[in-house]
């Protein structure tokens, strides 16, 4: 077997080390004039584009960046400590495989020394292992200048360098400028790759060998062991239903692979679709049944960006070690706002005089309008929603009553009923927020509208199947229900492309929306911040709080170790065995966490970095196994 040939890295600096150019970041600290600093930057960054896909010579560009900055040797100092904070996320989770490999590890950067060297040498990197120009000063202090005989300042000085160097073994470059393309152009580079963790550039990637949204990426294309235990690039998300941009962004800065589909997916279309994805992302359209499921063979997560779940079978999920994570309170607020709203919009008549006022009739009356102070509003389930629709009516005026199937402690001077009919019999108003399990189909039928007063507001902002629609329309036409806002439909169109069919539709005094409860742009950027990350701490660490159908972990940071997760059906022995195989292979156990439910197990175990690395394929085969995984 012959040696393997060592691997030098060598790296850009400008966004690539860091997140940033730094010549921009010196202009800000340059220029005090705002209007300045706006027209200054905007030429550099124009500057800087030509250059880095290799539409302007490096020297030029140089020259041209350095006029007009007009900065001063004071600003270095600034500069430095600005890039410190803004080093690229990739490179501080592998500082440790930085300093430890720093023999074989090079900074190439057409920038400049004075504030490359302070930033680059906190991670292991060696002074003389930095190249790059240096600036020239007048007496004054200004930068006035570089160096012009510095390789470095020309162009293609970048290969002619790597060409002086005669680095013994495998040359990796890794940038995001075609002047480090140029390395492997010209012969002095095994490979290059285009490092698109902060910005993307076409004409730069279509040259590359490897595209690498992240550090982690490269370490693991090969075979080194770096902060994360997977090429993020390779997991694909799939993110329907008009997720909110927020959402998208934090996936896609996290280095995934993301499609998005802004509407719903039938079964079919989402067989198809599911078989290569890794994260999926829906909101209350989308049904994930079992059929899906079985097609999902590289699924790990679901997130979903509302507050339900019944859309998902959580049951087939759990049996195949797919974590499922929602936002139970990013859109609560926003629900409670609508139920107010048109509470007092029905109580007032409202929309049919909105309605007439558009076929141009003027009908100014007190009659059928009602202030909401004073009334009785009843609330079928009393949770997040529930709760806080309470207090809000309650400072309004309101006498609240409430129902729920489990026992609440009720917050202020609500009331609570022991039956539904015993609420629905003495109320004004009665606004529905339960959940969507099975069986709370159509608790809303003739039996409950038979036993509500005569006058009635009727108000569902919960799930489509927990009433009847076909009594519900009954009670409206016979005017026992004088006022009615419905949100949510049993059968609702999959995009804004298909029409709404409901018996509701032209009836009096009815609001009819479109599902939009928790569709505010707070609601959906707070839903679209809480659920991906949830996925993502998930996916890094393990943890699996906030979620629906595993276990609740909470970990530590790993630190300094290999992390075991190990997923199983709830069945005895099994963390016995887990032990046993440890034990016999001789693994230094450094911490373990372990939780069930009725269906699995979640064994969480940190172990020493040095392991015999056959006992992964031991720890697969335990019977009962559902999945395996290592983190480091």
């Amino acid at each position: 077997m012959t040696e393997s040939k060592v691997a030098n890295f060598v790296i850009d600096f400008d966004s690539t080390f860091t997140q940033v150019e730094a010549l921009d970041i010196l202009c800000t600290l340059a220029f005090q004039d705002e209007e300045e600093k706006k027209v200054a930057l905007a030429e550099i960054e124009r500057i800087t584009n030509l250059a880095m896909g290799g539409d302007l010579s490096f020297r030029e560009s140089l020259e041209s960046r350095l006029k007009i900055l007009r900065a001063h040797k004071d600003h270095i100092p600034l500069l430095i400590e600005e890039l410190k904070s803004l080093v690229s996320p990739s490179f501080i989770r592998n500082k440790e495989f930085l300093e430890n490999n720093s023999e074989h590890i090079y900074i190439l950067s057409n920038g400049f020394k004075e504030f490359i060297s302070p930033i680059v040498e906190e991670y292991g990197i060696k002074a003389d292992h930095v190249y790059a120009n240096t600036f020239e000063f007048d007496n004054k202090g200004f930068i006035t200048g570089f160096d012009k005989e510095n390789i470095l300042s020309r162009s293609k000085g970048k290969p002619a360098l790597i060409e002086s160097l005669s680095l013994d073994g495998e040359v990796y470059v890794i940038g995001d400028g075609y002047n480090d393309y140029e390395i492997r152009k010209e012969g002095q580079a095994n490979r290059f790759y285009a490092f698109t963790e902060n910005v993307k550039r076409q004409n730069v990637m279509d040259y590359a060998d490897h595209i690498a949204p992240s550090l982690d990426e490269i370490l693991y294309h090969n075979n080194m062991e770096g902060a994360l235990s997977y090429p993020k690039n390779r997991i694909k998300i799939l993110l329907l239903e008009n997720i909110h941009s927020k959402g998208v962004q934090i996936v896609e800065n996290e280095g995934y692979q993301v499609e998005v589909h802004p509407a719903g997916l039938t079964e079919d279309e989402l067989v198809e679709k599911i078989k290569d994805v890794s994260i999926l992302g829906i909101r209350s359209k989308t049904i994930v049944t079992k059929r899906v499921l079985d097609n999902a063979k590289r699924l790990m997560s679901i997130g979903a960006f509302c507050i339900g779940t019944n859309q998902i079978d959580l049951t087939e999920c759990t049996k195949r070690g797919i974590t499922v994570f929602n936002a139970p309170y990013s859109n609560t607020r926003s629900v409670v706002e609508l139920a107010i709203g048109e509470m007092i919009m029905l109580i007032r008549n409202l929309p049919d005089k909105i309605a007439k006022m558009h076929e141009g009739k003027w009908d100014k009356s007190a009659k059928n309008s009602f202030e909401v102070r004073g009334k009785k509003l009843g609330i079928v389930g009393y949770g997040n929603i529930g709760k806080q629709l309470s207090v809000l009516a309650e400072a309004m005026g309101l006498q609240v009553f409430y129902y729920d199937i489990d026992e609440k402690l009720p917050i202020g001077n609500i009331t609570k009923c022991n039956t539904l009919n015993e609420m629905l019999a003495q109320v004004d108003i009665v606004s529905l927020h339960v959940d969507g399990r099975k069986s709370n189909e159509n608790i809303i039928g003739k039996e409950q509208f038979d036993a509500m007063k005569e006058g009635m507001i009727f108000m569902n902002l919960s799930r489509g199947h927990v009433v009847d629609i076909p009594e519900l329309k009954k009670a409206i036409e016979s005017g026992k229900i004088v006022g009615t806002a419905v949100d949510v439909f049993p059968e609702e169109p999959l995009s804004n492309n298909h029409e709404f069919v409901s018996e509701l539709r032209g009836l009096p005094n009815v609001i009819l929306t479109p599902h939009i409860g928790g569709s505010t742009l707070e609601a959906q950027e707070n839903i679209a911040e809480f659920v991906p990350n949830k996925i993502i701490s998930y996916i890094n660490t393990g943890s699996t709080t906030n979620s629906v159908n595993f276990p609740n972990l909470t970990l530590p940071k790993l630190e300094n170790a290999h992390r075991f997760i190990h997923i199983h059906k709830n069945k005895p022995g099994i963390i016995a065995e887990i032990n046993n195989i440890l034990a016999s292979h001789d693994i230094n156990v450094m911490g373990q966490y372990l939780k069930t439910n009725e269906i699995m197990g979640y064994v969480i175990t940190d172990i020493d970095k040095k392991y015999d690395k056959e006992v992964i394929k031991v720890m697969k085969k335990i019977e009962g196994t559902i999945r395996f995984r290592v983190l480091y």
